[in-house]
């Protein structure tokens, strides 16, 4: 079923119908254990989680600006001209010149920074697949499997 929201006046935002009680409520549980879930996993971590953020963009989307990174993440330019200026100092990420434009410089992840955010990676699917066997029966497993289907498609909604 799909949701039809339409668009107020003067293009202040949409008005969505109210879901069920029964939606609101998975909603509110789906998202309190999501919360959890992420909080643990984020124990993982090695990177700080603005610099993973950064180096995961870099690797799906390719080379970009800094003004397209920081577009990307929803931060201020400033705010990730600092983040990139420390992923920088580790040598996780290069600048090269724009090819079409030489105002601008390019940042992408080196050799470094893929080894390490697919580290990275690893810490945090291992753990998780650590917690799935020993926490979930057969039958919790394929249940859990679909769903993961499901919120994909929700995530991407």
């Amino acid at each position: 079923m799909q949701v039809r929201c339409t668009a107020l006046p003067s293009g202040h935002g949409v008005k969505c119908p109210m879901p069920t009680p029964e939606a609101a409520a998975i909603a509110a549980e789906l998202r309190t254990a999501m919360g959890k879930l992420t909080r643990r996993v984020k124990h993982e971590d090695r990177i700080p989680l603005g610099q993973v953020a950064v180096l995961g963009a870099l690797d799906r989307d390719g080379a970009m600006t800094t003004s397209d990174l920081a577009a990307d993440q929803r931060v201020r330019p400033q705010s990730m001209a600092r983040a990139v200026g420390l992923l920088m100092e580790q040598n996780l990420i290069t600048r090269r010149a724009h090819p079409t434009d030489g105002r601008k410089t390019l940042v992408e992840l080196s050799d470094a920074g893929r080894a390490a955010l697919e580290a990275e990676r690893g810490r945090r699917a291992g753990w998780l697949a650590q917690a799935i066997e020993a926490e979930l029966s057969e039958e919790e497993r394929e249940l859990l499997a679909r769903s993961a289907t499901l919120l994909e498609r929700l995530a991407t909604r």
